[in-house]
Order: structure tokens, then C-alpha cells, then sequence
């Protein structure tokens, strides 16, 4: 019997195979095992299933392969960052991995947008030669890492926006829309998946930048020196996140990103209200957007400077623009209303 003969007549009784199995069991080098099994897959007739220790060959059918990669919910892997395609290696992972089987519909969008978007940010902005990626399915969740050992994101944006330290450049980064290739980018990718995230966690040298939509917040925190950038998405299977009313909620009829929130109390740094500077820090780079909303969660008052600056100033030069106001107490409102009557 040829060899090919006999491998594919074991996969119908085994399912699998892998190469040390035919090495052990017949003698040959795992060579010439390799190269039958290539010719194997030329004719379409066996897929390689997994890589290095995990990889084994299965018949080309829907249910063995399904059967294959359900045994497979994690993978790890080192990328060189030359010449890499996003979308190829998620296209790889599916092709060799259960990870992204029977995923509901929602989730299935949303982790593949959120993929590519933070592995495209790695590879176009960290000048990072080589990229770690991790994925794994749980019993009620997705999650991924990658992580690069570039400049850092906030860095990075601190260095082209010309910002004086980390925080000024996460400020900046909240607001969407933001980017230090503009060129290339649109500076969409991680306000999107900030958004459709059930959490986010970016980490970059001392901060950490965290978006966490099951609490409803987001968090800033000081963190161990963490060289390059790693990014840490994680959503539930059971998620009722929507990408298509998500890119709605933030686009105008065009479909063109034109809205944005920011959450006011941000940028109350050592103050006990917020300032005319921490208001210009709040509306830079706004004029992109049709509509603002800010949002006054957890801000007590703010200062007469601050309301003046934004609401009078800043929106006189901008009268295209909307401003909506969001979970303001009387005091912020009466700032305000002073503030639109010049008093």
C-alpha cells in the first residue's frame, strides 16, 4: 500500500495525525513524511491544523476539520514586524485555531475589527521589530494581547503632538480622532474598540490607561515599566455589543466620524475645579468633530474660567460644532448658562 494510501486511510479512523506518529510508526525520515504530506495538501485532500508541537494533519472535510481545531482555543505566537499583514494572520489563526468557531455574530465583528485595528496600530507605529500576540477563548470570553517593544503609544504621542508628559497624552488619545500619522491613519482604531471592548487595557512604560464598559468607567493607573506598548481586550460571549450601531452612534449620516465624548474629569489634575488651561486641553483637537459631548461624570463644579473658555471662546470660533452636556449637577449648569450670557 503507498503511503499516501495508508495516511489517508488511518485519518479516517484517527482523525488526525501528526508526523512523529508515521516516523514512530513506519520508520521513515520526517522528511520524506513532510513531503508526502505535502503532496497530500496540494491535492486537497488533508489540512495542516496548528503550528510547532500542536500541529497535525486532518482530511480536508468540514467535520474533521471543525473536530480538529475545537481542541485548539489558545495560541502564542512571535511576529517579525516586516512586511506583516493584519489580516493575514487573523486569517491564520482562524485557519488553524477553534478560537473564532460559532462565535456569535456580534462578537465575531467586533473581535475581528478590534484585532486588526490594535495589531495594525503595532506594526505602523512601535517601531518595534518583532510583535507577541496571544489569544485565547474561555469558557465565557475572548481575549488577546499583543505587545510590542517599541517607543511606547503614549510616548509616541507625547513626542509629535509635542505634549509636556504621559498624561497630556492620554487626554489626547481619549478624544478620538487623534493620531501622529496622519497621513495613514484617521485615529479611529482604538476609539472604536475602546467603545466595543467589554475591557480594554493599554499599557505603555508607568501608565496604564483602562477602559472598562461592564463598570461603565475608565481608569488611569500607574503601572511596572512596561517597555514598547500592550494592549489586553477582552470581551464576553455574551455581549450584546454592537460594531454597526457603535459606528452609528459616533457617525453622522455620512457615515463620516463626527462625534466624540470626553470625559471631563480627565483633566482635573491638582485642582479642585477645572481651569481655563485644562479646558483648552480639553476642546484641542475638536474642531475634527460635528458634535461633542461632554460628560461631567463624577465633577463637582468647575470653574467660572473653565466654562468661559470652552463654552463661550472656544465655541464662538466654532459655531459648526455641537456641544452636548451629560451628567452635569446644577453648579456645572449654572457655569455654564453665565458662561452662554457673557455675564
Amino acid at each position: 500500500m503507498k503511503l499516501e494510501e495508508k495516511i489517508l486511510g488511518r485519518l479516517k479512523k484517527k482523525k488526525e495525525l501528526r508526523v512523529a506518529d508515521l516516523v514512530k510508526e513506519t520508520g521513515f525520515s520526517r522528511i520524506y513524511i513532510n513531503k508526502i504530506f505535502s503532496k497530500l495538501r496540494e491535492k486537497g485532500k488533508v489540512v495542516l491544523i496548528g503550528k510547532t508541537d500542536k500541529a497535525r494533519y486532518v482530511l480536508a472535510e468540514d467535520k474533521s476539520l471543525k473536530k480538529a481545531k475545537e481542541g485548539i482555543l489558545s495560541t502564542k505566537r512571535t511576529l517579525l514586524n516586516k512586511n506583516l499583514s493584519e489580516d493575514i494572520v487573523l486569517d491564520e489563526l482562524k485557519k488553524d485555531t477553534g478560537i473564532f468557531l460559532d462565535l456569535p455574530d456580534n462578537v465575531s465583528a467586533i473581535v475581528d475589527y478590534a484585532f486588526t485595528e490594535m495589531l495594525n496600530n503595532a506594526i505602523e507605529h512601535s517601531k518595534s521589530r518583532k510583535i507577541d500576540l496571544s489569544i485565547k477563548r474561555e469558557k465565557d470570553s475572548i481575549n488577546f494581547d499583543i505587545n510590542d517593544f517599541g517607543i511606547g503609544i503614549f510616548n509616541n504621542i507625547k513626542t509629535k503632538k509635542k505634549l509636556k508628559n504621559d498624561l497630556e497624552a492620554i487626554q489626547n488619545l481619549l478624544k478620538g480622532k487623534q493620531t501622529t500619522a496622519p497621513k495613514k491613519h484617521t485615529g479611529e482604531g482604538i476609539f472604536f474598540t475602546s467603545k466595543a471592548a467589554d475591557r480594554l487595557a493599554i499599557k505603555s512604560f508607568h501608565k496604564s490607561l483602562i477602559f472598562d464598559n461592564i463598570l461603565g468607567d475608565i481608569f488611569i493607573k500607574d503601572t511596572k515599566s512596561v517597555k514598547g506598548t500592550r494592549i489586553k481586550f477582552v470581551i464576553f460571549l455574551k455581549s450584546k455589543n454592537n460594531l454597526g450601531k457603535i459606528f452609528r452612534e459616533y457617525t453622522g449620516d455620512s457615515f463620516e466620524f463626527g462625534k466624540t465624548s470626553v470625559l471631563v474629569r480627565l483633566y482635573k489634575l491638582d485642582t479642585d475645579y477645572i481651569s481655563r488651561s485644562q479646558a483648552r486641553r480639553v476642546v484641542s483637537g475638536l474642531d475634527k468633530f460635528k458634535t461633542i459631548v461632554l460628560d461631567f461624570k463624577k465633577v463637582d463644579t468647575v470653574g467660572q474660567a473653565f466654562a468661559d473658555e470652552v463654552f463661550r471662546v472656544w465655541q464662538s470660533h466654532h459655531l459648526h460644532i455641537k456641544i452636548n452636556i451629560k451628567n452635569a449637577n446644577e453648579n456645572i449648569n449654572f457655569m455654564i448658562k453665565r458662561a452662554l450670557v457673557g455675564e
